[in-house]
């Protein structure tokens, strides 16, 4: 039996198995079971849609939408940490171009890149905590207010 890939010289000892079709069979199936299930849910959940917009009557407070909200939130502190989060989403995009030790193999947290992994744990964390802040804590005016 001679070896489909000569060019890859770890196949032979059976290092790699091939993506097709052990990978893309269940990937695909759990995206039409997915798309089914969101089809279902829009068709018997309604939308929880507000009442039209009216430009005399703006709501108090007026909220970004819901995946903005954490930097609304950020800014309503001091708007100098703007420019903090101008920053750190630069760094956030500019990741996968740094000088960093590479790993031999695909793993989470590698102890070798421990400190970047725990930066963007800390960064999502921050950002689902602003979030909920801004969407159930605020009230009025922007006060701070407990739900409820």
């Amino acid at each position: 039996m001679t070896d489909p890939t000569p060019d890859r010289p770890d196949a032979a000892r059976g290092r790699y198995v091939d993506s097709s079709p052990h990978f893309l069979r269940p990937v695909t199936r759990t995206a039409i079971a997915a798309s089914v299930a969101l089809i279902v849910g829009a068709l018997f959940v309604p939308a929880p849609l507000e009442a039209p917009a009216d430009a005399g009557h703006a709501p108090n407070p007026a909220k970004s939408a819901w995946f903005l909200l954490w930097i609304q939130e950020l800014v309503s502190y001091d708007t100098r940490l703007a420019t903090l989060v101008l920053v750190g989403f630069a760094l956030l995009v500019a990741l996968p171009y740094l000088p960093w030790k590479p790993v031999e193999q695909a793993r989470w947290l590698p102890r070798e890149q421990r400190g970047l992994g725990l930066a963007v744990v800390l960064a999502a964390l921050a950002i689902l905590v602003l979030t909920a802040v801004g969407l159930w804590f605020r009230g009025p005016d922007w006060r701070l207010l407990w739900p409820g």
